[in-house]
This record gives C-alpha cells, structure tokens and sequence, in this order.
C-alpha cells in the first residue's frame, strides 16, 4: 500500500510570479511540485500529523534502543518497567522540595522523595493497563436484552491541570446484544482510565467508548459525579462544589424512554 500526500502541493498548480518588465506585468506559470509517494513503512518524519508529540522518541533514538514501548498518543514512552522510573522521578521530587524551600536531608523528607514518586506511579497505574488485559475473556453469550445498570463505583483520579486529586462515582448501564460482561469488569475498566491524568469529561466518555468496544451493546450510558480538589483546596474554594458528567451512546441517546429509565435506576436509593 502507498500513500501519496498531494493535497498540500497541489493547491495552487497555477501560482504565477509576477515580475517587472519594462513598466508592464509578466506572467510566468511556476510548474507544480511533483507528487510523493510514499509507503506505508516508510518514516514520515516531514509530515505533521495532528496529536503526533513534537518530538516523537523510537527505538532508533540514542538511549532508547532496548525500550519496547513507543505508540501510545498519552504516554509516549516508558522504560521497560514501571520501577525503572523510581530514581529520576525521586530526584525530581527532591528538586522540588528544594525549590519550596525545605530542606531534603531532614529526617522527616529523607525519604519523601521516593515515596512520593511511588505515590504517584500507583496514581497513574492505568497507564500500564489495557482493555484487553482487563477483560480477560470475561465476555459471555447470553440472550439478555434487558438493561444492565452497575452504579455508584468508586473513582479516584488525578486533576492533569493541576496534578491534584478528583473523586467520586461512577454509573454505567448498558443494554446487551447477545453478549454480557462480567460485572467486576465494568469497575475495572473505571480504574484503567480514571488512574491516569485526566479530566472528568474526557474519563466519562473513554469508559463509555471502552463498554461499547468490549460487547458492543444496543447502547451505553455513563454518569459520572466528581470532586475536584483543584476547587476545595485552591481557586474558588467551594468545599460543597460537586461536577456531573454523562455520555449517552447508542440507544441511550436516541430513545429518551430508555435514558430515562437509567437515570431513574441511577438515582434511586
């Protein structure tokens, strides 16, 4: 397969120059850059390709030439293992406890340093997860049809704007088609993608998108209430603020009876 990229060269195949001669204008037709042919395996490095990290790091790339993890858009790139990251991140934490003015070396921060940046690595731990993992073939054919509602499931999460906490509860129904999930699922792909940095509204749709893939149902809804440290405990203040989020997919969305009958489901004691 080969791709060729014509659309930026080819816009304007009549671009004249215009030149001075003698008081009058000439025109001179500029002939167009030829075509480029590309295949598939080739490296684009002189294409821009939206969401592509500026400086995108490979396998060929000097220190990186045993890392087997170079794809994902959210986590460019990682060491072989998780523990492997422990001492450049304890030294960024001392770093900082020095900026702010304390003192490292004190009894009290000796160790703050690696046992923050193991904090931090448990926060974000669903980088290291997959949907598939997860799953683990717990996907059944049954011939339900009736909704499945599994509602307020703990959330924990990481502000991305300010590297504070937000938490909460999460709902999720679904409305099967010949396939079920087993229910303890449902809490484990919260975790994978509510233990990264993120924001509530983009965490309320990647556990809706990720159902949908797992047994692509008749629809699938989404009710998330959060907390935001990044609001108590700084900015505005507001202890008693709350955030609710929803992503309605499929039938959830097109039938209003059927949104309906969750919302009340979720909101039922």
């Amino acid at each position: 397969m080969r791709l060729c990229l014509n659309k930026n060269f080819l816009k304007k195949m009549e671009t004249t120059v215009i030149a001075q001669t003698n008081g009058e204008q000439q025109k001179a037709p500029r002939r167009p850059r030829p075509l480029i042919s590309r295949a598939w395996s080739e490296n684009f490095d002189d294409v821009e390709v939206p969401g592509t990290p500026k400086t995108p790091r490979t396998s060929t790339t000097p220190g990186h030439e045993k890392c087997t993890f170079h794809h994902d858009l959210e986590l460019d790139h990682r060491p072989p293992t998780r523990e492997a990251m422990l001492p450049e991140m304890a030294r960024s934490y001392r770093l900082l406890l020095a900026s702010l003015g304390e003192n490292p070396d004190r009894q009290g921060l000796l160790k703050t340093p690696e046992r923050a940046a193991k904090a931090m690595l448990f926060f974000t731990k669903g980088y290291d997860q997959s949907l598939e993992e997860v799953l683990n073939d717990a996907i059944f054919d049954e011939d339900h049809d009736e909704m499945v509602v599994v509602k307020d499931i703990e959330m924990f999460s990481m502000c991305e704007h300010h590297l504070v906490p937000f938490y909460g509860k999460v709902s999720i129904g679904y409305l099967p088609c010949g396939k079920i999930l087993g229910l303890s699922k449902l809490a484990r792909i919260v975790e994978i993608y509510s233990r990264r940095l993120q924001v509530q509204e983009r965490l309320t749709k990647q556990i809706a998108v990720a159902v949908t893939k797992a047994v692509q149902p008749a629809g699938v809804a989404v009710v998330v209430e959060g907390v935001h440290m990044c609001m108590v405990m700084r900015g505005v203040q507001k202890i008693n603020s709350k955030t609710v989020t929803s992503t309605m997919l499929g039938v959830f969305r097109d039938d209003p009876k059927t949104r309906e009958e969750f919302l009340n489901l979720v909101h039922s004691k």
